[in-house]
């Protein structure tokens, strides 16, 4: 089975990767960021996938931005077709990792804008075009969201909120679009090696190796991909609404 996929946040990184995986089983891939076309780091983006088969498409998109939403995703879906997929993976850290009692609004704001309220209205729009196309092919949406739903950092409190709020945005989303089978999932990221954690990898490498992730290991951008294609097909259609750690034993309960 092949659709057309909408990622956020798909030029670099978890969403990059998710978008080999899906192009690579045959979907036309639509991926977004607020970065400009001629962005060099876009333009690498885009030139990794000139030996694939299926349509790549790139629309620039601010999250923190709620306008704008209907005639981007009018020109996703004139260029591509209609969505069946939406990866919603673009996301921002803390911009200060510090003591959580001194998070400024702006700071906190920013964090929301981005992690909450733009994924919340972009998954509106989006499922708003799904429930038109229900009935067709399998469709589904995918939350990237953290083990930061529920392990607590205070260093980064605002961080920890959002994705706590992502995760409830979540299982909303599952119960509003159930019966017209639409298929909604929550993947937790762990520790992953990408831009976001490249400054804290000296200061957590060592903790993994000694045993903080039960895997002893980073994980990888493309440990995400894979998990996520079997969701998008309708393999777990019915279960729908799943949270689904990807942290290798990151979350688990231990004495």
């Amino acid at each position: 089975m092949t659709g057309v996929a909408f990622i956020t946040g798909g030029q670099r990184g978890i969403g990059l990767a998710v978008a080999h995986a899906l192009s690579g089983a045959g979907y036309d891939v639509a991926i977004s960021s607020e970065l400009p076309i001629d962005n060099i780091e876009v333009v690498a983006a885009l030139q990794g996938f000139s030996s694939c088969s299926g349509k790549i498409g790139y629309y620039r998109h601010d999250l923190s931005q709620a306008g704008g939403i209907e005639l981007m995703l009018d020109r996703v879906e004139n260029d591509l077709g209609p969505l069946t997929t939406f990866v919603s993976n673009a996301g921002v850290p803390a911009n200060v990792r510090g003591d959580m009692l001194d998070i400024s609004v702006e700071a906190f704001d920013h964090v929301m804008d981005i992690n909450l309220k733009g994924g919340f209205f972009l998954a509106q729009n989006i499922s708003r075009r799904m429930l038109e196309q229900s009935g067709n092919d399998y469709q589904s949406m995918i939350f990237i969201t953290s083990v930061s739903a529920e392990m607590v950092s205070i260093e980064r409190a605002e961080y920890c909120l959002s994705k706590a709020a992502a995760s409830m945005m979540v299982k909303l989303y599952a119960a509003r679009l159930a019966a017209a089978d639409i298929g909604v999932f929550e993947i937790r990221p762990g520790i992953i090696e990408t831009n976001m954690t490249a400054g804290v990898k000296d200061t957590y490498t060592g903790k993994i190796e000694n045993g903080l992730v039960p895997a002893q290991r980073w994980g990888q951008v493309g440990d995400i991909g894979l998990v996520v294609l079997p969701l998008v097909t309708g393999k777990f259609a019915f279960a729908t609404g799943s949270v689904i750690p990807v942290d290798g034993g990151l979350s688990i309960h231990r004495l």
